[in-house]
């Protein structure tokens, strides 16, 4: 983004497809009492929720993984199976992990399938763990040219303008007229080597997901980061919005999206609104005409080290953020995610943005594992782990954002949401859901359990739960809470303390 906040962001050993399955079962983990529960594949979506095969709601919680530096691979940074592992153990259940397109296709029409293997080691590596994958197509700046990364140098048309001033991000959006104009060119879906812009990435995508095709492991793809509207800027960042180029972007993700069916015809496809979205701006970006369609969103403040120093939060943005992201659910019937917030250590402005998502029930993916080099970064403090390659223990983990972030929220809803919220002086956690599908095709049976991470970092002596509308079925990292009825609404509390109460 362009704030005072940065920008983040596989494994060596490939498992088997065997393993992969077996992996994603009722138990995402060989131990006895896993961390994250996965949900059942295939994940859909009804309306602006995000769904899995039984109909349960999904909420997931988690970060980014993001390796902006050549070769592009969470591998190469050092991501591996520990870290996974300790993603799980505090409750994190999904990844969002980078792919630049410069790095699928390094020369037009030639694709690295030895880049997504590693992609697909990652994601494997992960899903042992219980932990599903966002497939992100990032990209800041456009490319290693204008000081940025994410599309090949041989996509760039600029015009032959020379890529001057170089402020480095986030000012050469504002400021480099060579920058603004490939982007123009790309909107505008400008021929380069043959074919248009858009059509050379459409196709690329269409690559990937047709790669990743039936991957249990894959929770859907996030088909391009922060789209930037080139030298037309400043009008998106008008109160009103840009409908114009929000109709010029509505076309542009049908046009993606229909190249991806002809290989992949039931994955999530989420379309992102133009960046000043990210700082409360609304969008008019409309339905692409997908049935499994989902708007990926950002929420960041654009003053948070000056909002720090002065004591202020930024409540208005994280409002007006969720808000126009419900609006536009509400126009498209797009499933909703937050899939960028944070870039920060401070953790007030974390805990206030997992505290907006909890009141907008909207699962969330935070800025970011690491800050592993990232060029397009305004500063090195953004990673939740120093060192990936290193054990996540100890100082090599940020102790502050991880107690901010790893906090009580329910995973798998046998039902509908209707409040949840964790009290961070009382460390104090509700929920209420009731059972009736989020399709509105009726209820879950009675007995339908619903399960709810509670990360020890939170409980390090235990936790006291009650329950009325269900019973509790067993307790742990996961608490696994079954309702009374087909037709009621469950309300449970977890608290510091010990034991049970509520029964059927």
């Amino acid at each position: 983004m362009f704030s005072v906040r940065a920008h983040g962001g596989v494994l060596s050993i490939i498992l088997t497809v065997a393993c992969v399955i077996a992996a994603f079962g009722v138990a995402p983990r060989a131990a006895a009492t896993p961390a994250v529960v996965a949900p059942a594949s295939p994940i859909g979506h009804a309306g602006r929720w995000i769904t899995d095969a039984t109909g349960r709601v999904v909420l997931v919680t988690g970060v980014n993984m993001v390796n902006k530096l050549t070769p592009y691979t969470p591998a190469a940074a050092g991501f591996n199976d520990a870290d996974a592992a300790f993603l799980a153990d505090n409750g994190f259940s999904a990844v969002r992990v980078g792919v630049l397109w410069e790095a699928v296709e390094p020369q037009a029409g030639v694709f690295d399938d030895n880049y997504l293997a590693s992609i697909a080691a990652t994601v494997t590596v992960l899903g042992s763990h219980g932990i599903v994958s966002l497939l992100d197509f990032h990209q800041d700046m456009y490319n290693e040219t204008f000081q940025g990364e994410g599309e090949p140098a041989w996509a760039i048309d600029d015009n032959g303008l020379p890529p001057k001033p170089q402020l480095g991000f986030p000012g050469n959006y504002f400021s480099q007229p060579a920058l603004q104009t490939a982007y123009d060119n790309f909107w505008n879906n400008a021929t380069v080597n043959g074919k248009g812009l858009q059509d050379w990435y459409a196709a690329a995508v269409e690559h990937v997901a047709g790669y990743f095709n039936g991957n249990r492991l894959v929770l859907g793809y996030d088909l391009f980061n922060e789209p930037f509207p080139g030298s037309k800027y400043s009008v998106c960042f008008a109160p009103g919005g840009c409908p114009a180029q929000d109709a010029e972007l509505t076309a542009f993700f049908s046009k993606v999206n229909t190249a991806v069916r002809q290989a992949n015809s039931g994955a999530l496809l989420f379309g992102e609104p133009w960046l000043p979205f990210d700082v409360g701006t609304p969008s008019a970006i409309g339905s692409t005409g997908d049935a499994n369609a989902g708007l990926s969103f950002h929420d960041y403040c654009p003053f948070d080290s000056v909002a720090a120093q002065l004591n202020i939060a930024c409540p208005p943005f994280n409002t007006a953020t969720f808000d126009n992201a419900e609006k536009v659910s509400a126009r498209t019937g797009d499933a909703l995610l937050l899939t960028e917030f944070g870039a920060s250590t401070d953790a007030g402005v974390l805990s206030s943005v997992v505290a907006a998502a909890n009141t907008a029930r909207v699962g969330w993916m935070m800025w970011a594992f690491c800050n592993c080099g990232d060029p397009t970064t305004s500063g090195s403090a953004e990673g939740l782990v120093n060192d990936p390659a290193a054990a996540p223990t100890g100082n090599n983990v940020n102790a502050t954002m991880l107690k901010a972030l790893a906090v009580p929220h329910p995973e798998l809803v046998s039902g509908t949401p209707q409040t949840y919220r964790y009290d961070t002086s009382s460390s104090v956690f509700t929920l209420a859901y009731s059972t009736a599908h989020a399709n509105g095709s009726g209820n879950f049976d009675a007995g339908a359990e619903t399960t709810i991470a509670v990360p020890a970092v939170q409980y390090p002596s235990g936790y006291q739960v009650s329950v009325t509308g269900g019973k509790v079925v067993s307790t742990g990292p996961v608490l696994v809470v079954a309702s009374c009825s087909d037709n009621s609404t469950v309300n449970v509390t977890i608290r510091p303390g010990s034991g049970t109460s509520g029964s059927c």
